[in-house]
């Protein structure tokens, strides 16, 4: 499998308005899509719940070049504890930083390294030099091993994603060298997920979908939700088979073709999303749990 392409990694957020400001106003992401469901996804693409909720892509540019980020938002929870499986992303913009600072959002420094948190507790670590333009400024995910040798084995052996750089606690792993990369951590210890896991994404062909598929059980490894078809209203229908690496980290595959049709960007869904926002603060608690209009 050489074909494989970085999409994004899923965040479930508790808070929306304070969690768009952050991407938007701080990172300086655009809102690429909206999305509202009125019930749980069957691949539990919101988690383990059945109640309405929405999902928004958010990044520095269309999802056919860049890799971007997924909120989730579960109306009526508002909090997810954190566990210690997400260490952060990497990406490279000063202006990030320039932002943070002149609106007074906490920056912190360790090691040389500028950090930033997202609400939820979300860490971004920001390289402080200038904002490429003619590449993706988001360089690399960094998620938590507790055996860094079985991870290797797992995500390269297994899912075929090359080794670009390895040392004695981490390695750094991805399709191409042009995409964000997957850096894995050993953190010596479990791995715990609590409420607040996230899920990374990639795309494939459609024909590879049942290779991946015969290559998780042969090893026997985990398979969450096998080869199903997810459908949004209104827009392309797209395969998808979501795994667990032996950390259980949550990986989706979903397929190249019905994803770069999905995944077209409808800039105007920025206005539904900054609606439903205003909507849900003038909303009384009881009609904040009632199915979307």
């Amino acid at each position: 499998m050489v074909n494989g392409r970085a999409l994004h990694f899923v965040f479930k957020i508790a808070e929306r308005k304070l969690t768009a400001k952050f991407y938007r106003e701080i990172l300086g992401m655009k809102v690429l899509r909206h999305e509202e469901f009125s019930e749980g996804c069957e691949a539990a693409c919101n988690g383990p719940y059945a109640n309405r909720w929405s999902k928004t892509m958010i990044g520095y540019g269309p999802e056919d070049t860049h890799f971007v980020i997924e909120l989730t938002y579960n109306y009526g929870i508002n909090y997810y504890e954190p566990g210690n499986d997400f260490r952060g992303i990497t990406i490279r913009s000063k202006e990030a930083i320039q932002r943070a600072k002149a609106d007074g959002w906490p920056v912190k420094e360790e090691n040389g390294k500028f950090i930033l948190e997202a609400p939820g507790g979300y860490k971004y670590n920001i390289i402080d030099e200038p904002q490429p333009t003619d590449k993706d400024p988001v360089e690399k995910v960094t998620l938590a091993s507790s055996n860094l040798e079985r991870s290797i084995s797992y995500w390269q052996g297994i899912l075929n994603l090359n080794v670009f750089e390895q040392k004695d606690k981490s390695v750094l792993l991805g399709f191409s060298k042009e995409q964000t990369k997957l850096e894995l951590d050993d953190i010596g210890a479990k791995v715990n997920h609590a409420k607040a896991y996230g899920r990374i994404a990639f795309a494939v062909p459609f024909d590879e979908q049942p290779v991946i598929q015969k290559k998780i059980k042969e090893s026997g490894n985990k398979i969450l939700t096998d080869l199903i078809t997810l459908d949004t209203p209104g827009k392309a229908s797209v395969r998808v088979i979501i795994l667990a690496d032996p950390d259980d980290h949550e990986i989706c595959f979903v397929d190249d073709e019905g994803f770069r049709k999905l995944s077209v960007p409808d800039y105007p869904s920025e206005k539904i999303l900054d609606r439903f926002i205003a909507k849900e603060e003038a909303a009384s608690p009881d009609e904040i749990k009632k199915t979307a209009a």
